[in-house]
């Protein structure tokens, strides 16, 4: 019932890749693109833990609740 190690490298690859792109938009002298997006990076992530949760609470649920 362990998580998916897929998902941690999802999201270690979205961090990755917006860390590369924040830093590169910053030295182009581009700090509100750079800003924003660090911002969408965040939001992606965000939900895709909000999804990950959803689905633990739903099994939590069916445990307690004995249904399937």
């Amino acid at each position: 019932m362990g998580i998916d190690v897929d998902i941690i490298f999802k999201i270690a690859g979205v961090g990755i890749i917006v860390a590369f792109l924040h830093t590169v938009l910053d030295q182009m002298g581009k700090k509100e693109y750079a800003q924003w997006v660090t911002l969408l990076g965040f939001i992606y992530i965000l939900f895709m833990v909000a999804s990950i949760v959803s689905d633990l609470f739903q099994k939590i649920k069916s445990v307690f609740l004995f249904q399937s």
